[in-house]
């Protein structure tokens, strides 16, 4: 799959033009974007740790890493910003393994800390979820908007020496319990990344020294997923982050062109008024009208950076049409009888001495209001319209859909991991 996603995203991203504006606003944005797929052409997934101030999240990449690489500190709180280092493990067809630090997750306000878990959901592929007791409330939440986004989770649990070993089953179960439903299918792992010991000193004296760590099911659920499914999460979160970086461009264009397409669609009302109000030939101003908002919907894809051809603009048009009644029968119904009235009238101008001509202008100032409303409504809806084309075939959610379509394991992973457990056992990683 990884071979096939990176070819599929780095063809998307050859194609991808950017005005030097939304490079400069987007900067940020697109580097995370290319580094994503650096890691997906190197093979070398990111494994972050999240979780609570003082929860041993440093202590337990030191113990993986078998040195004091991140710093830990008596007081807690001492990571500040995401630190990596490569774990030294070798992982069957990858390149490598990055294990990131993170700050606490409850050292911020709940914005902040939304945007951390999402920074840090977006730049790994696996988030370990330290935890030292039962679940908290905000352990539950980020837990269950990581799942919510397809992030795949192990959920630890650190310090497990400290607990009496005839709680420790209790407490096991009370964090299972805890688990937001989305979560039910996480399975804890106990372990203890720097366990203390009791140690009689010559002198009698009893003294806490360091153990070594104990932290066997992580290593072992850790390598395990990651040897079955790493590849496929690199593809896949490289495909999150292009689909999100194209809704971010979006969202930029949009911005940027609201002025110029509320200035485009003025224009093309008042063109389209003008042509139905001043056509006599019934039939025609109603042709007139769909070439108008044609015209108007192909302008609206170049302001907006989007590729759309003269039949996909029908098509679009048909669709808006179809799902809003003013613009679908009522339209069409309205313009034709005011358009029929309107041609009598005229017909009978000879007859009527030219009497009849007077209650034309309404007829047909009417007919340009119509259309003046009318267009308007199109040009928004079309925006509206276009903002969910977005994903049509080529874009990154059109690949994530194709290929969840044809593989049912990426379609458990897209549906939020649910069907999977952690650890050797049980349903493992990568199983259906």
């Amino acid at each position: 799959m990884g071979e096939r996603a990176l070819q599929l995203l780095s063809r998307w991203r050859r194609a991808l033009e950017l005005t030097p504006r939304e490079r400069e606003v987007l900067g940020p944005e697109l580097a995370g974007l290319d580094r994503q797929l650096d890691r997906l052409q190197e093979g070398r997934p990111r494994v972050a740790v999240l979780g609570r101030v003082g929860v041993g999240k440093s202590s337990l990449l030191n113990a993986l890493l078998g040195q004091e690489a991140f710093a830990t500190d008596v007081a807690h709180g001492c990571t500040r910003r995401q630190q990596e280092r490569g774990w030294p493990v070798e992982i069957p067809g990858l390149a490598g393994v990055d294990l990131v630090d993170t700050p606490g997750i409850d050292e911020v306000a709940a914005p902040a800390r939304e945007r951390l878990a999402r920074r840090v959901a977006m730049g790994a592929d696996l988030v370990l979820l330290v935890v030292d007791s039962d679940l908290t409330r905000v352990e539950a939440e980020v837990v269950e908007r990581l799942l919510g986004q397809g992030k795949p989770v192990l959920l630890v649990l650190n310090r497990s020496d400290c607990w009496p070993a005839e709680e420790l089953p209790e407490l096991l179960a009370s964090l299972r319990r805890r688990l937001p439903a989305a979560a039910s299918h996480l399975e804890p792992l106990a372990v203890a990344a720097a366990p203390r010991e009791a140690k009689v000193l010559a002198d009698g004296r009893v003294r806490s020294v360091a153990a070594p760590p104990r932290i066997g099911p992580l290593r072992e659920a850790l390598s395990s997923l990651l040897a079955e499914e790493g590849e496929r999460l690199l593809a896949l979160n490289a495909l999150r982050a292009a689909d999100a970086f194209s809704d971010e461009l979006y969202r930029c264009r949009m911005r940027q062109g609201r002025r110029q397409a509320r200035s485009l669609i003025s224009r093309y009302a008042a063109a389209k008024a003008a042509g139905v109000a001043l056509n006599p030939v019934m039939g025609l101003d109603l042709a007139g009208g769909v070439v108008c908002d044609s015209a108007l919907v192909m302008q609206l894809c170049r302001i907006y950076g989007l590729p759309m051809t003269r039949s996909g603009a029908r098509r679009l048009l048909f669709n808006v049409g179809s799902q809003n009644a003013l613009l679908g029968g009522t339209q069409l119904g309205l313009q034709a009888l005011l358009g029929g009235v309107r041609q009598a009238l005229l017909l009978a101008a000879p007859l009527s001495a030219g009497l009849s001509l007077a209650p034309a202008a309404p007829v047909a100032m009417a007919q340009a209001a119509l259309a003046v409303h009318t267009t308007r409504r199109t040009g928004r809806l079309a925006a509206q319209a276009l903002m969910q084309s977005r994903t049509a075939a080529g874009h990154p959610a059109a690949l994530l859909r194709r290929l969840a379509a044809e593989d049912p394991d990426t379609r458990r992973w897209l549906a939020g991991w649910s069907d999977r457990g952690q650890g050797r056992g049980r349903r493992g990683p990568g199983r259906p």
